[in-house]
Order: C-alpha cells, then structure tokens, then sequence
C-alpha cells in the first residue's frame, strides 16, 4: 500500500512540475486514491449536488482524476452508498485510502491538501464522538450543560488555532473549520430540549436561560455556501425540530408532547415555508422531514395528510414523484393485508417467490454492506431470536445491486450462515414496493402470509411481544 501511494505520489509531482515549467493555470487539482473493499467498481464525483464525473477503478482498485477549471470548495465523493466531502484548492494533489468495511474511520489523505483534510476527517469523527458525550450532557440542569458545550467549543477553537499557527491554511479552510465549531456548538443548544429527559418539553423551554439562544439573531438560515455542509444541515434541522416545538407547544393540548404526532410533523413543515427562503434548502428540509415521518408511521389517513402538506409547500417536482410513491408503497402494506410476492434468489443462485417461504410466523429483515455495523449487529440480534423462538422463520435480506460475491463474502467473513439469507432479483423495484426506509425496519406476517406489523424494528424494546402476538395468531 506505501509503495502504491508514493508511487501516485510521484507520478503526480511529475505533473505538478510539468506544469509549472508550462506556465499553465493553476486552476485545477487532482484527486484519486485507493479502495479497500470495494462495493462497486467506481467513484463518483460532484460538486453542489452535480455529478463532475463517474471515475473508473483500475484492477488494483486504485483511481486518479485531474479536475480542470477547479471551483475551489468542499466535494463530495460516492463509493457503493457511502458518501464523503472533501476540500479542493488550486493545485492540490490529494489521494486518499479508505476500507469499505470501516469507511469513515479508515479514510486517510495523503499528498498536497492532505494536511486540511485531514485535520476535517478528524474532527468530524471527533464530533461523532462528542455527540454522544453531548447526549448525556444534555440531562443536565440549563446552566451546567451550557458551560459544559462551551467547554467543548473552548477545546476545538484552540486547536484550530494551533492548527492556524503550524500550517498557515487558506481562508477558505479557515470558513469551513470555523463554521464547523460554530455549527456543531449552536446544533449542542438546538438539540438540548429533546434530549433532556421528561416529556413536558413546555416546562423545559422555559426553564431555559434568557440568552439560551441569543446566537440566533446573527445565523443566516439561507447559506447557499454551506447548503451541502454537514454540520450546517444538522444545525438547520435540530433548528426546525426547536421552533416547530416552540409553535406546537402554544395550541397543542397533549399533556405529553409526541414526536411523531400528526400535528407537530405538520407544524415542522410549516416552520420550514416560514423560515427558509433558499429554494433548495428549503425542499430539501421540507423532503427529509415528510420522508423521516412517512418511515415512521403506520397510519395511512396520517400518511394522507402529510404528503398533502408536503406537496402544497415543495417546488421540487422530482422530490414530489419519490413521496408520493413513498407513501403509495407503505399504505399498500397494511396490517392485515396481503405481503407482495417479491421474487429472491438465495445463495445457491435458485431464483423463488418470497411467499412460498412462508408457513408460519415470519420476521423479515433488511441489510447491506454499506451499513456494516447494521448488518453485524442485526444478524447477532437474530440469532439471538432464532434461539429464542425456534417456531418463527427469521429472513433476511440483502438489498445491493452488485451481484452476491460481497454479500457472501460478509456472511462468510463473520461466520454467519447462508440459510434464510436471500437477495432481491430486482432490488430497485422491490425496496420501493416494500418502502424499506430506514434500514432497520423489520416486517412480521403471520402463518397466512398477513402483514402483522409493517414497519417494526427487532431492537425495539416491545418487538417480542409483537412477536408473541404474531406467534399466536390463528
């Protein structure tokens, strides 16, 4: 890997060199890299959601790719679901390694521009991290909590500040670093009211300090710069989730506030009209919201009323489309009806209808490499299950589209078996027929091929009473 990687490196101060004895712009930069593990053969490229290009991996799944007429700023790149930004300057020569099995922890950059985005990588994980720490936090009284997150913005700003002093980076990298502290700071006071425990949320909102969220006044919720930026989105929702809340609580007559209530998802979207007026910020909150709702719902009239509120308030057509077949998939699987006769094909390659499986009680669950801990973590619960209730059919299966050598390979590497494993024949069609979003959504029927619950999760703290009460359906 060493010998690959200077070998690239070299081949790229070659061309570096080249072109400066040519006198030619320095308006360009070359990105590429090496994959390990990888769930398909090839990279994609954008910048501001555009697709620059579709890079092809060579045999040793390795790429480099010069982009000419570099808009300098933040990229995004694609491999097999996974999705990473990184920042591009003029003249930067940046290679990365990364494992598909561990995507974000593995990525390591190398080269001219490594330094910076580096220093981001780790503090993005870092901020993974802390957002745990942050959870617990957030249990603590107003006053204490806040000088714990001050402390924490304290912590970060001096090491950008030792970063500034060691490297000299660009104000460009300055933005982004600083708004990365910044954002993450004000998305640790946004999210403080649902974390906190207790569910009279009214009592909490006003225990909070006066000057609490004083921030506000000086936040520009329009930013076209920072529209496809991480924690600038994450600050954005946890800021609609906290003025719908605010709303909510002045005509709600809940004595317990209730997340997933008609009323508050529909009060988000209203908020969301109100306070952004970037039309892409704006359809892309407003579609995050309806679809996390519609994920989440088992209620056809609900699902109705959200996709009409949805629609009267989006200008994005395509958005549009994907809801509302969203919505036609999951009130087609309701409790009580018929389970889609999708077609699977094991790991023997013999191709079936998925209801010719089913005779008795059956748990179906979903999984793919891109989601790795998922998937470990998903097949240890069922064989957990499997122990437990010997009379139920557990299957699972994978939903990719790059053929089964990957997939086997995962069952094989952590030694799980290959009976009542399957895939889609036609993955596309069938996760849209099954509306399988999220990814730990689980689906139970009963011995006559009857959906008993929809949309349930196998980690949930009630799934084996449900469960129970599938098993004893007649």
């Amino acid at each position: 890997m060493k010998l690959h990687i200077l070998g690239l490196l070299v081949i790229l101060t070659l061309f570096n060199c080249k072109n400066d004895g040519n006198n030619s712009a320095d308006n360009y930069a070359y990105f590429g890299g090496e994959i390990m593990n990888p769930n398909g053969d090839f990279v994609v490229l954008l910048k501001s959601d555009e697709v620059i290009d579709t890079i092809k991996l060579d045999n040793r799944n390795r790429f480099l790719y010069k982009i000419n007429d570099l808009k300098e700023g933040l990229y995004t790149f694609y491999h097999g679901g996974e999705i990473q930004m990184v920042l591009l300057e003029p003249k930067d020569s940046l290679l990365f390694r990364l494992n598909t099995l561990e995507f974000d922890e593995s990525l390591v950059f190398t080269g001219i521009g490594d330094k910076k985005n580096n220093y981001l990588m780790n503090e993005f994980l870092e901020n993974e991290i802390q957002e745990k720490k942050i959870f617990k936090f957030c249990q603590l009284k107003p006053d204490t909590y806040e000088r714990r997150v001050d402390s924490l913005k304290a912590f970060k700003l001096d090491k950008l500040n030792k970063f500034r002093s060691k490297y000299n980076p660009s104000p460009l990298f300055d933005k982004i670093a600083k708004a990365n502290i910044d954002y993450s700071y004000f998305s640790s006071k946004e999210v403080y009211p649902f974390v906190h425990h207790g569910n009279n949320k009214g009592d909490i909102v006003k225990s909070l300090p006066k000057d609490f969220y004083d921030y506000r006044k000086s936040i520009n919720y329009d930013d076209d710069f920072f529209k496809e930026h991480n924690h600038y989105n994450s600050f954005l929702r946890y800021s609609v989730n906290n003025f719908a809340l605010e709303d909510h609580l002045q005509h709600s007559t809940d004595k317990e506030f209730k997340r997933n209530s008609l009323c508050y998802n529909i009060d988000r979207l209203k908020i969301v009209d109100s306070l952004i007026k970037n039309k892409n910020i704006k359809n892309d909150l407003l579609y995050h919201f309806t679809s996390i709702y519609l994920s989440k719902s088992n209620n056809p009239e609900n699902n109705d009323a959200i996709v009409k509120s949805y629609l009267s308030i989006s200008t994005d057509e395509t958005g549009k489309t994907e809801i509302k077949r969203f919505a036609t998939s999951l009130n087609n699987l309701k409790e009580g009806g018929n389970f889609p006769n999708i077609k699977i094909i094991d790991y023997k390659n013999a191709e079936l209808e998925i209801n010719s499986l089913i005779n008795t009680a059956t748990v179906i669950c979903f999984w793919s490499n891109q989601y790795y801990n998922h998937f470990k973590e998903s097949h240890y619960k069922l064989n957990e299950l499997k122990e437990k209730y010997p009379e139920v059919k557990f299957i699972a299966i994978n939903i990719d589209d790059f053929g089964q050598d990957k997939p086997k390979a995962s069952l094989k590497e952590n030694r799980f078996k290959f009976k009542d494993e399957y895939q889609f024949k036609n993955p596309k069609e069938s996760i849209e027929a099954l509306a399988i979003q999220p990814m730990t959504k689980t689906i139970v029927l009963d011995k006559n091929k009857k959906i008993v619950y929809s949309n349930t999760n196998i980690f949930s703290g009630n799934f084996e009473e449900q469960l129970l009460g599938a098993i004893n359906r007649k």
